[in-house]
C-alpha cells in the first residue's frame, strides 16, 4: 500500500502540480493546464450527474446528430466542448482537438501548448446510467508556433500530460505527466481531487479481458484465434480460465485494467468504416496508450507501438490492444503468425451455434 494511504495522507491535485512544477516555467505553464482540465472535468462530471432531471424540455442524452467522426452526438456532448473551450481559452492554449467539430478550435495566438479531448466518452451510456468519461492530452506548440494543427498531429510520444476521468460511482482521475500514473479522486463536497494512489503499477498477469464479441464475425484470423484460446479456458492450449469484462466506454476499460491488468482490444476488422480501427488516435488512443505506458503496461495498434504512430488526421481512426505488457505482446504474436487451427471454432463459425 502507497505510504500516502497508511498515513491517511491525500494531497490535493494542486498540491501535487504545485511540488512537481516547483520553479520550472515551462512546468507551471503545463500543471495550469492540467488543472484547467480537472476543474472542468468535474463541472462535467456535474453535468452528468444532473442531466437526468435537468432534461426538460430538450434530453441532452438524446441523440442530435452526428460528430466529425461519423458517430452519435448528443446534446450533452456539445454542452461539455463548450465547458472545455471556455475554460481553455484563457490560458496558453493555442488549440483544441475535439471529437464533437470537424476542425481545430483556435484559442490563444502564441499558445505554447494545444490540447486534443474527447469531451464525453462512452455517452452512449448515458441514459442507461453506465460509466462515461472525459479524455485529454496535452502538446507542445514548440515547432508549430503558427500551425497549431501540425502540433495536434504530432506523434503520442510527444505528449505532455495525458489523462481520463471517469463519471461513475465517484468521479476519478487517472493522470500522468510523464512521470508515472495517479490516480485522483474527486471530493463531492469540496469539488477539489485528491491522489489517492501514486504511480500505479499495472499488473502483470491478470484472467480478464475486454473485447465486443458481437464483432467477432468481423475479426481478422489473429484475433479469432487469440480470443478463441481464452474463451477455451482451462480446456483450450492456455491451460486456465479467463473472465470477459465489457463496459462499452474506453476510460471505464483503461481505469479497470490500469488497477487490476488485463488486456483491452478494439482491433480493425473486415467492415469498410473499421478497417482502420474505430477509435481517434489523435484524442483516444494516445492518451490512454501513454498513460498505460507510464503504468508499466503497453499499447499497440495490434502490432506496432501506438505512441510512435504518425497522425495524417485529427480524426484519424486506429485499432488498440492495451494493457499488461505481456499480454500486448502476445496479441502481437497471434497477429504477424496467426494459428490456422480456430476456423471451426463454433464461436466464430459462419454458420454459428444454432444454425444447421
Amino acid at each position: 500500500m502507497p505510504d500516502e494511504l497508511r498515513l491517511g495522507a491525500r494531497p490535493t491535485l494542486a498540491t501535487v502540480l504545485d511540488a512537481w512544477s516547483s520553479n520550472d516555467p515551462g512546468r507551471k505553464t503545463l500543471a495550469a493546464v492540467v488543472a484547467t482540465l480537472a476543474h472542468t472535468s468535474a463541472q462535467v462530471g456535474a453535468l452528468v450527474a444532473t442531466s437526468a432531471v435537468d432534461s426538460d424540455p430538450v434530453d441532452p442524452t438524446a441523440a442530435s446528430g452526428l460528430n466529425a467522426s461519423g458517430d452519435e452526438q448528443k446534446e450533452l456532448d456539445l454542452r461539455a466542448e463548450r465547458l472545455f473551450v471556455a475554460a481553455l481559452s484563457d490560458g496558453d492554449v493555442a488549440a483544441v482537438c475535439s471529437e464533437e467539430s470537424a476542425d481545430a478550435i483556435r484559442l490563444t495566438t502564441g499558445g505554447s501548448m494545444v490540447v486534443a479531448l474527447d469531451p464525453i466518452d462512452g455517452s452512449s451510456n448515458l441514459d442507461i446510467n453506465a460509466p462515461s468519461g472525459s479524455i485529454f492530452a496535452v502538446l507542445p506548440t514548440a515547432g508549430f508556433v503558427d500551425d497549431p494543427v501540425g502540433a495536434l498531429l504530432q506523434p503520442g510520444r510527444n505528449q505532455l500530460a495525458a489523462g481520463i476521468v471517469v463519471y461513475g460511482p465517484s468521479t476519478v482521475m487517472a493522470l500522468t505527466v510523464g512521470e508515472g500514473t495517479d490516480i485522483f479522486a474527486l471530493d463531492p463536497r469540496s469539488r477539489v481531487f485528491h491522489r489517492v494512489r501514486h504511480r500505479v503499477a499495472l499488473p502483470a498477469d491478470a484472467q480478464e479481458y475486454a473485447i465486443n464479441t458481437s464483432n467477432a464475425r468481423h475479426w481478422g484470423p489473429g484475433v479469432r484465434a487469440y480470443v478463441s484460446d481464452l474463451v477455451s479456458g482451462a480446456l483450450g492450449p492456455r491451460e486456465r480460465d479467463f473472465t470477459m469484462r465489457w463496459l462499452a466506454s474506453l476510460v471505464a476499460e483503461v481505469y479497470r485494467i490500469l488497477l487490476r491488468g488485463g488486456i483491452y482490444l478494439y482491433p480493425s476488422d473486415e467492415r469498410q468504416a473499421f478497417r482502420h480501427g474505430r477509435l481517434r488516435l489523435v484524442y483516444e488512443a494516445n492518451p490512454v496508450a501513454l498513460l498505460c505506458e507510464q503504468a508499466g503496461g503497453a499499447a499497440t495498434d495490434g502490432v506496432d507501438r501506438i505512441l510512435d504512430v504518425q497522425p495524417t488526421a485529427l480524426h484519424q481512426r486506429s485499432p488498440l490492444v492495451l494493457g499488461s505488457r505481456n499480454k500486448v505482446e502476445r496479441v502481437r504474436r497471434y497477429l504477424l503468425d496467426p494459428p490456422t487451427t480456430h476456423e471451426e471454432s463454433p464461436l466464430f463459425s459462419q454458420r454459428g451455434l444454432f444454425r444447421s
